[in-house]
């Protein structure tokens, strides 16, 4: 019975590739010591993993920003306009193009080029984002990059015999777009060539001694059409094609459901089952495994930071193995422990994450060692310290249930009493439009506002850091704070836009901010996960009944709107982002928790409105990420969660305005349930799909103001006002330009005031064109 790994964090325990890249980005280090450095984290990590006791060890899990634009260098689908760019690097170094690689993460705005980044978007219903492949017709591939070859060698010259992963071909076509192309032509039309490369991959990885092959094909857990399934098939019929290289299939976030009997009958030697997400997966798949394929089970979660319970487990264990047997069985977590943190041992502050709490959780690494210790389990093998630890392990678990910390009373008595009355506004949308226009001086066309956050330069986040180690005083902090706020508000004003923001400066993170304030959460100084690139997140901890024990942002928020007579939002974070984008409690339906977020926040937005802001933004960037990836799933996750915003929302009178922002999302397909949300105005990311997004509000006839993003903060480029014109341009011809918000497509917190400002100026002088433009045609 092996034991492996489907991923480990890139993160590093300290933020260490975060401080890496951006080192290289900011010229502090050149490109020797960056892949230097690199190198000694991978090797930190594999070192890690094999002392964890795994058989199988990932490498090419590795990235410096992104798994999937990993493979998209590996196979050469590089994009025309990185072509140029590409072959100047090339020539240079004839190595990994690192350069290239970043501009089609980022953009390049150099003086010399001008290029725009690649769309970002979901990792499935994660919070990881990944750099979306793009594929036109006469698309070509070659194996382009060595990294996955040159990572198991540098892996085996430190003595760790590593089990390469790839992203399989028919999920790697699936996740990317077409474009530039015919609307009769399918990415899936390029598998025939596509599997060449695959096969060249597999053929040289075979070469080098390698024994297994991880090979992620997450799609088979969604609904699949039969164009995708006969994909699949002729896939593996291809890539079946050799001797001694073993093939492990691995499949996560959702059970294989209908597509039990294909993935059953691909030609693979090992099939990976996420049996945390869909532990009622295992007993079909046992029943249609052919004898001579291994099954790995992923019965460690790999997407939440509570403890296993191992006796259950191995209860699973026993079951798969008296159909299969020991020899045919793997043990792995459910998926790749990168959306995990790194090591729950680094964090030992009480106040932050209680003792009582900490018992019951796992990181990346302490999964590692339950692997370990579930094995030992299955196997009859563990010693008498390991029995005692497994003892101690399983009495944690239990005491979770019964402990008082978990909860509440009050906010259970407030749940059996909240009813259909907390779901509705007083008044239909366009009467409160017109009580809105008399409450908020406006433009009448293309107002223009921001999405909240302002830069969070490293002297705030030191001021932050300062107070929390005693080293700056709260009147000291919050006199840095205050004079922040000021100049921001002054800004604002000079530069011309027409609702404000208080800068968000006095917080962390979105979510984590109010992880910290409400109560039924615990949070970590240590526990960063990546979300994209160098960007990382603490997730806070929901583990118990949620409340708002006091007004959590009503302060910052009067004391902007003071410094000025425009309007200055009110800023939270919706029920179902907090819900998403937090760990959460696995001891009830995850729609209890997301109602009991959205009575906090509802106490909230009341406070705000009774203390004069006339706009709030409920921001849910991760409403569609919370979908389950099955459509038969979605009429019950959509129901309770409209549910949820609702709750937050309504409590307001018609002449409070409620914004809402929404992130790197396909909202064709669940339209009306964005529509049902009833929020007075939507912004959403637009920009770097060149407002293709905007279709679906065009053909449901969206009633409600729309600020479709017209910039990309994602990426430094200070784009043109000629540019953001082309985009508004392209948003006033499919919809009502009184419906249309100006502003960015996301929050400007990672980025520099050197490019925030002139695109901000840009982005208003868009509008004013745009105003003056309109206004001329009706004329």
């Amino acid at each position: 019975m092996l034991t492996h790994n489907l991923g480990y964090p890139r993160i590093g325990i300290n933020r260490d590739l975060k401080r890496l890249v951006e080192s290289y980005w900011n010229d502090e280090i050149d490109k020797a010591k960056l892949v230097e450095s690199a190198s000694a984290l991978r090797v930190l990590h594999w070192t890690k993993q094999k002392e964890a006791g795994l058989d199988l060890v990932p490498s090419n899990d590795f990235s410096l920003y992104d798994q999937v634009l990993d493979m998209t260098l590996l196979l050469g689908a590089i994009p025309e306009r990185y072509q140029e760019l590409y072959q100047q690097e090339n020539d240079k170094i004839n190595s990994y193009p690192i350069d290239t690689y970043f501009a089609m993460a980022r953009g390049l705005q150099d003086g010399q080029h001008d290029i725009q980044a690649m769309e970002m978007t979901k990792w499935f219903n994660t919070n990881y984002h990944y750099i979306v492949p793009e594929f036109t017709e006469d698309q070509t591939f070659q194996c382009l990059s060595s990294k996955v070859f040159d990572e198991y060698e540098e892996a085996k010259s430190v003595g760790v015999v590593t089990k390469p992963v790839l992203i399989g071909p028919v999920s790697y076509l699936l996740l990317g777009k077409e474009k530039n192309a015919p609307d009769s032509f399918h990415r899936l039309e390029l598998l025939d060539r596509l599997l060449p490369v695959y096969q060249e991959i597999l053929h040289k990885l075979e070469a080098m001694g390698v024994d297994w092959v991880q090979i992620d094909e997450p799609f088979l857990a969604m609904d699949l059409d039969a164009k995708s399934k006969a994909a699949f098939s002729k896939a593996y019929d291809v890539l079946s094609e050799k001797e001694d290289l073993n093939i492990l299939l691995t499949t996560y976030f959702e059970g294989l459901g209908d597509n039990t009997e294909l993935a059953t009958s691909l030609p693979v030697d090992a099939l990976h089952l996420d049996l945390v997400e869909a532990p009622d997966q295992l007993d079909p798949v046992l029943n249609n495994l052919p004898k001579e394929t291994a099954l790995s089970l992923g019965l460690i979660n790999g997407r939440n930071i509570w403890k296993a319970d191992l006796e259950k487990a191995n209860g699973t264990i026993h079951q798969a193995e008296q159909i299969i047997g020991a020899d045919r069985l793997l043990i792995a977590p459910s998926c790749s422990l990168l959306h995990c943190p790194v090591d729950l041992q680094q964090e030992t502050d009480e106040t932050a994450l209680p003792n009582e709490v900490k018992r019951w959780m796992a990181f990346a690494n302490q999964k590692l060692e339950e692997l370990d210790l579930l094995k030992k389990l299955a196997t009859n093998s563990l010693s008498d310290n390991e029995v005692a630890k497994l003892k101690d392990h399983q009495a944690d678990i239990a005491d979770k249930g019964r402990s008082k910390l978990v909860n509440n009373e009050a906010v259970q008595n407030r749940m059996v009493q909240l009813d259909d009355s907390a779901l509705n506004r007083n008044s239909p949308y366009a009467k409160r439009k017109r009580a809105q226009q008399e409450n908020i001086d406006l433009p009448d066309l293309f107002p223009t506002t921001t999405i909240g956050s302002f830069p969070q330069t490293k002297e705030v986040r030191q001021w932050r850091a300062d107070f929390r180690k005693g080293k700056l005083s709260k009147t000291e902090y919050e006199a840095n704070l205050k004079e922040a706020t000021q100049k921001l508000i002054k800004k604002q004003e000079e530069i011309g836009l027409d609702m404000l923001v208080h800068g968000e400066f006095e917080r962390n993170d979105m979510v984590e901010y109010f992880g910290e304030h409400f109560a039924g959460f615990a949070f970590t100084r240590n526990g960063w996960v990546q979300s994209y690139g160098t960007r990382g997140v603490k997730p806070p901890i929901i583990y118990g009944d949620v409340h708002r024990p006091d007004p959590i942002t009503v302060r910052w928020s009067s004391f902007a709107q003071a410094q000025t007579d425009k309007p200055v939002k009110g800023m939270l974070t919706g029920p179902v982002t907090i819900l998403q984008w937090s760990f959460v409690r696995d001891d009830q339906p995850r729609s209890q928790t997301a109602k009991q977020i959205a009575l906090a926040l509802r106490d909230e937005v009341a406070d705000l409105e009774e203390a004069g802001i006339k706009a709030i933004q409920i921001d849910e960037p991760a409403f569609r990420e919370g979908l389950p990836l099955r459509r038969a799933d979605w009429d019950t996750y959509l129901e309770w969660a409209v549910d949820a915003f609702r709750i937050a929302s309504t409590v307001v009178e018609d002449k409070t305005q409620i914004h809402t922002h929404m992130c790197y999302s396909e909202f064709n397909d669940v339209i009306e349930h964005i529509a049902r949300l009833d929020a007075d105005v939507i912004s959403m990311e637009t920009s770097r799909s060149q407002m293709e997004l905007l279709d679906a509000f065009v053909e449901f006839e969206y009633p409600n103001e729309i600020g479709p993003g017209v910039y990309d903060i994602h990426s430094p480029r200070v784009p043109d006002t000629k540019e953001m014109v082309t985009l508004l341009q392209k948003a006033a011809n499919v919809l009502d330009p009184q419906q249309i918000w100006v502003n960015p497509d996301c929050g400007l917190k990672t980025r520099g005031w050197e490019e925030t400002l002139p695109s901000l100026q840009n982005m208003v002088e868009a509008a004013r064109q745009m105003r003056k433009k309109t206004k001329s045609v009706r004329t």
